[in-house]
C-alpha cells in the first residue's frame, strides 16, 4: 500500500524524516504518540496515519482533551448510563465506542486528570473499559493516538502524568517539527492557503520581500497562525501581490520595523468592498462573520492569547468575546495558550 501524504504540504527535510516514520508506522496497529506545538498539524498527521492503515474504512474520532472541562471528559471518552448524575437522562456510548473499529486520537492528553489517565491505562492493558455509572465492561477495537503540546516527560517527573501511563502511550514517539524549522515550507503553505480562501478568483502573489519577512518570522502559532493571516490577506488585499505593507504589525516588529516606518498600502487601509464580497462569493452576513473572524483571531495573536488583553484591545468585554469564540466554534484548543 503506497503512502498518500496528499494532504500534507512540505519539502523540508525535517517534514520527510516524520513522513518516513509515518509510513512505516501506519499499517501497524502500534501506539503512537505525537509531540509538538500547537499549531503544527498534529491532527492532519493523525489523519494521514489513519488513512494508510487497515482501519482506513472505519471512524477516525478526534477529541481536544484541553478543550473539554474536567468533569465532562470522562462522560465523553467513556460515555454514560442512565442517572450517572443529574442531566443524565439516557444513556450515551463515548468517542471510545464511537470510535470502534477505527482510530481515537486524543490531543493534549496531559490535560487528563489522574482518575482519567488510570481508566485510560486500563482500556490500553485490557483493551475494555466501564461507562460512567456503569459496572459492566465493554471491550472496543480501537487504535489510539496520542498528541500533546506540553513536555509529558517533564509533567511525569512532576507527579502531573502517570509514568506506566506515559510508557504505554510513547511506543512510537514523532516529533512534529514547529513552523519556523521547516524553512522554504512557510512559503509553500502560504501560496496554498492563499489558492483555498481565494476560491475559483485570481490567486495572490507574495513578493520576493514578503516572502523573505515570512521566512525570518518565528510563528509562534505555528501553520494555523500562518493559515489564519492568508485568509485574512485573501480578503482584505485588492491588489495581486502581497508586499510587506499588507503584512501583520507582529511581522513587521518581528523584523525590526516600527509601525511609523510601515509601508504604505493604501488596499490594506481601505474599507472591503462589495467586489471583495462577490468575489468570495459571499453573501452580506456570511462576509461580515468572516470579517469578525479575522479580528477576533488579530486580537488574540496580538495579545499573546490573553484574552483580557484582547477584549480591550477591541473595545469589548471579556464575557463578550469568550461567547462570541464559543457561538463560533473559533479556536478549539484556546485553553492550552492562555489559562485566563
Amino acid at each position: 500500500m503506497s503512502f498518500d501524504t496528499s494532504d500534507i504540504i512540505g519539502r523540508s527535510k525535517v517534514l520527510r524524516d516524520v513522513l518516513n516514520i509515518l509510513a512505516k508506522v501506519a499499517p501497524t496497529e502500534t501506539t503512537v504518540f505525537i509531540a509538538g506545538e500547537s499549531g503544527t498539524g498534529k491532527k492532519l498527521l493523525v489523519s494521514a496515519l489513519h488513512m494508510n492503515s487497515q482501519r482506513r474504512d472505519k471512524p477516525l474520532i478526534a477529541v481536544n482533551c484541553a478543550a473539554i472541562p474536567g468533569e465532562l471528559l470522562e462522560s465523553e471518552l467513556f460515555g454514560h448510563e442512565k442517572g450517572a448524575f443529574t442531566h443524565a437522562v439516557r444513556s450515551r456510548a463515548g468517542r471510545l465506542e464511537m470510535a470502534e473499529g477505527g482510530t481515537l486520537f486524543l490531543d493534549e492528553i496531559g490535560e487528563l486528570e489522574m482518575s482519567l489517565q488510570m481508566k485510560l491505562l486500563r482500556f490500553l492493558q485490557e483493551k475494555e473499559f466501564e461507562r460512567v455509572g456503569g459496572s459492566k465492561s465493554i471491550r472496543a477495537d480501537v487504535r489510539l493516538v496520542a498528541g500533546a503540546s506540553r513536555n509529558l516527560e517533564e509533567e511525569m517527573k512532576s507527579g502531573c502524568f502517570r509514568e506506566d501511563l506515559f510508557y504505554r502511550l510513547n511506543v512510537i514517539p514523532i516529533e512534529l517539527p514547529p513552523l519556523r524549522m521547516r524553512g522554504d515550507d512557510v512559503l509553500l503553505l502560504a501560496e496554498h492557503f492563499l489558492k483555498k480562501y481565494r476560491g475559483g478568483s485570481k490567486t495572490l502573489r507574495i513578493s520576493s520581500e514578503a516572502g523573505e519577512m515570512l521566512l525570518n518570522y518565528p510563528w509562534p502559532g505555528n501553520v494555523r497562525e500562518l493559515e489564519n493571516y492568508m485568509e485574512r490577506m485573501s480578503i482584505v488585499c485588492r491588489h495581486d501581490e502581497i508586499t510587506p505593507g499588507d503584512l501583520p504589525e507582529n511581522i513587521l516588529l518581528a523584523q525590526g520595523i516600527e509601525s511609523e516606518s510601515r509601508p504604505v498600502c493604501s488596499d490594506v487601509s481601505e474599507w472591503p468592498g462589495l467586489k471583495d464580497m462577490h468575489k468570495h462569493g459571499m453573501k452580506l452576513k456570511e462576509f461580515l462573520e468572516k470579517i469578525e473572524d479575522r479580528l477576533l483571531l488579530e486580537a488574540l495573536e496580538n495579545s499573546g492569547w490573553v484574552k483580557n488583553q484582547a477584549a480591550e484591545v477591541l473595545g469589548i468585554k471579556r464575557t463578550t468575546l469568550i461567547e462570541k469564540l464559543k457561538k463560533k466554534n473559533l479556536v478549539p484548543d484556546s485553553a492550552s495558550h492562555s489559562p485566563d
